[in-house]
């Protein structure tokens, strides 16, 4: 009785390994095969391809029988398409565990406004009040002339600052909103 259970777990177990070991062997041989390839771009979607495929057995034969057939010869893809299967792989959740992603919103760059009023204080600094209601106040210590009614705009600068600038002079100030 004991032999009879044993002979097909004994089949089996062998049949599994000589499965393996034809599968490294396979993997061994397109890993060579890869490394043959001159040209870079080739030779990366080679290792991409048989790094897919790798993939899709171990989670294939993780859930299946094993089966005692021979592996696949890799069927080589046109760049384009290797190119996509890539770029369209998800990462793992653990991969991007942590990570903060900011959503790209659609943001004003520049606005251009009229001067209302200007005013400076003792030290030059200017505060300049606009028609749409904004106020704007100088951040640096820079000489900027700047009247009421001329046209005016305030782009984006480095690091969340403000730049305030005329279309007819290439100077412009760093500024920060109050209202």
């Amino acid at each position: 009785m004991r032999l009879s259970f044993a002979a097909p777990t004994s089949w089996i177990a062998l049949s599994t390994l000589l499965f393996s070991l034809n599968a490294s062997a396979g993997i061994e041989q397109q890993l060579s095969q890869c490394a043959a390839k001159q040209d870079k771009l080739d030779r990366l979607i080679c290792y991409d391809n048989l790094a897919a495929k790798v993939g899709n057995k171990s989670q294939t034969s993780s859930h299946m029988a094993p089966v005692s057939k021979p592996a696949p010869t890799p069927q080589p893809k046109p760049a384009p398409q290797a190119a996509a299967v890539v770029a369209s792989t998800p990462a793992a959740p653990e991969a991007s565990f942590g990570k903060v992603y900011k959503e790209e919103k659609a943001e004003v760059e520049k606005i251009v406004m009229t001067v209302k009023s200007v005013k400076k204080n003792p030290r030059g600094i200017l505060t300049i009040s606009f028609d749409n209601g904004q106020v704007w106040k100088q951040n640096d210590t820079n000489r900027f002339k700047v009247k009421a009614g001329e046209t005016v705009f305030i782009e984006k600068g480095a690091l969340g600052s403000f730049l305030l600038g005329k279309d007819d002079t290439n100077a412009t100030i760093r500024v920060k909103r109050i209202d």
